[in-house]
């Protein structure tokens, strides 16, 4: 707010930064483990003019079925 007074970004930040690939993986399976349900959505890219859903290579079914409902989802929300 003192840097930014006008900024439209208000309420606590849900980012993680991790100094490499491995830390983050470690990192994204032990909240994805503490989460309960082993279950996982995303990536999103946020801050693009539209949403962005990203899916890799190693996707499992499970991940795309609810990659596909998020998107969908957010597809209906821009009406």
């Amino acid at each position: 707010a003192a840097v930014m007074p006008h900024s439209a970004l208000a309420g606590d930040a849900n980012l993680l930064v991790f100094p490499n690939i491995d830390a983050a993986n470690i990192s994204y399976n032990l909240l994805k483990t503490a989460a309960g349900g082993n279950i996982a959505i995303g990536p999103v890219l946020l801050g693009a003019a539209k949403p962005v859903h990203i899916l890799t290579a190693s996707a499992t079914v499970r991940r795309i079925v609810n990659m596909t409902a998020l998107t969908v989802a957010d597809a209906n929300s821009e009406r």
